[in-house]
């Protein structure tokens, strides 16, 4: 994973000189945040060190950007998000148990992408769009065909599997249309699926 200084700089800042690299002072995420909503991805991967000052920013709000002996404070709504069993983690000391309660509010859980397929056609569609629209693209369509296929998938990877092989289908397809010969996914043991 990555260092804990460096997380703690990306969430609190850093002022110049504090390690090596930092060149000049930085607004972390949470400043940057004032007054409106962080999200944080992946919270489950945080090293020990900045779920504690993570923690103690959510009790009370206060923080220190790193290097820096001044206690600024934020008021942001935080949203965190996870692959991971965070209660499972918590009991069994792999995650801060009071910093899981503290995340806790208002959990919500979104099933796998696996249990969800009468979904999959319309985030297809979502993924294709925001695609299109980043690399100014011309208009594209999934045929049938391939909506079947990716229905019919287990989706180990969830949203982001299914986010590789629509932008898979877009790179190989050859004219205005993936069909099934475009598209690969990777079938749950690991060996290679062609769609048909």
């Amino acid at each position: 994973g990555l260092a804990p200084q460096l997380v703690e700089s990306e969430l609190f800042g850093h002022e110049k000189g504090s390690f090596t690299g930092a060149t000049s002072q930085k607004r972390g995420l949470v400043e940057a945040a004032e007054g409106g909503t962080l999200f944080l991805d992946e919270i489950g991967e945080l090293p020990a060190e900045v779920q504690a000052q993570l923690l103690t920013f959510l009790d009370s709000r206060p923080f220190r950007r790193v290097g820096g002996n001044r206690t600024l404070s934020a008021d942001v709504r935080l949203i965190a998000a996870t692959n991971r069993d965070l209660r499972s983690a918590a009991e069994s000391g792999q995650f801060r148990s009071d910093l899981y309660y503290r995340l806790s509010v208002f959990p919500i859980e979104v099933p796998p992408l696996r249990e969800r397929k009468g979904d999959i056609p319309a985030l297809a569609q979502e993924l294709l769009d925001e695609m299109l629209r980043r690399s100014g693209r011309p208009a594209f369509e999934l045929d049938e065909g391939v909506l079947l296929s990716l229905q019919s998938h287990e989706w180990p990877g969830n949203i982001r599997e299914l986010r590789n092989s629509v932008e898979r289908a877009i790179i190989l397809s050859r004219g205005r249309s993936a069909t099934g010969k475009s598209l690969t996914v990777r079938a749950a043991r690991g060996r290679r699926a062609e769609a048909v």
